[in-house]
């Protein structure tokens, strides 16, 4: 008599879905973090990049629809835990290690260099005209500084009525309010004196601006790192490893670099993250 059996074959672990949000930083982070796991795992990665902002990724990653997905220390403390901002990069780093394991049993890994904090920009000529290097600077040469920025910056605790105050930043009327593309355009046509941009956008390294240092520590650390579930560390032997070897491989200008290679030259992304990390 014939005996029909069940099937018990264990299954092996789901592919390494790697996520990220929706702009260009994030998409070259996200296919950076999948080739790195292919080349050192040796095995299929899932990509899930362009998922939206900062709620839905997060999201992704609790629910386990993403492994892995590159997030702002700066971000994380304020949008996500809400937590008061804090320049202090180490001590931001540490309570959202803590707080992220805590909850959602997520490990941040080592950041991967760069701090993509804003950054106040002013037109290149005017800062060699005033002799600007810093925004404490900008404050004292005039007092009619005609500022542009994205919609977002206006709202944000660690935004534009913070600087004003902290600085004592006069402004001519108010904050001129855009998209986030036309910052750059509107600098350049001499619409606006100043923009709130962010530190590694790709147009820094090719533009005749300045990026004023922001020394009185106003902005909170932005510091860019592969967020990643206990579950799938557990489940895939050497995938730490592989994501700490990107730890501190990339500066704010060689980020700028890459993102104007995606953005500036319109490379396909695979090409750009296969060539970082061949040259690393």
């Amino acid at each position: 008599m014939a005996l029909t059996l069940a099937c018990g074959c264990a299954r092996g672990p789901q592919p390494i879905a790697v996520g990220s949000k929706n702009f260009t930083e994030q998409l070259i982070l996200g296919e950076i973090l999948a080739q790195q796991l292919e080349r050192k795992l040796g095995q299929k990665v899932e990509r899930k990049l362009n998922l939206g902002g900062t709620l839905l990724a997060h999201e992704a990653l609790v629910s386990g629809e993403i492994d892995v997905y590159p997030e702002y220390t700066g971000t994380a403390l304020i949008a996500i835990l809400k937590l008061p901002p804090s320049s202090d990069a180490k001590s931001v780093l540490d309570q959202v290690r803590a707080a992220y394991e805590k909850q959602w049993r997520l490990e941040w890994l080592a950041p991967f260099g760069f701090n993509n904090s804003f950054a106040m920009v002013v037109r290149g000529d005017e800062a060699r005209r005033g002799n600007l290097r810093t925004l404490s600077e900008a404050a004292h040469y005039k007092q009619d500084w005609l500022i542009g920025a994205g919609y977002e910056f206006v709202e944000r605790a660690d935004g534009f009525h913070g600087l004003v105050k902290a600085y004592g930043l006069g402004t001519k009327g108010q904050i001129e309010t855009m998209d986030l593309g036309l910052l750059y355009r509107a600098l350049e046509q001499r619409k606006v004196d100043m923009i709130a941009a962010s530190a590694t956008d790709g147009m820094l390294s090719v533009l005749d601006v300045r990026v004023l240092q922001d020394d009185r520590h106003y902005f909170p650390p932005y510091e860019a790192a592969p967020v990643v579930r206990d579950e799938a560390l557990a489940a895939h032997p050497g995938m730490r490893e592989a994501l700490e070897e990107l730890g501190g491989r990339l500066t704010d200008q060689e980020m700028q670099k890459l993102n104007y290679e995606l953005d500036g030259k319109h490379r396909p992304l695979a090409d750009v993250a296969r060539e970082f990390l061949e040259k690393r």
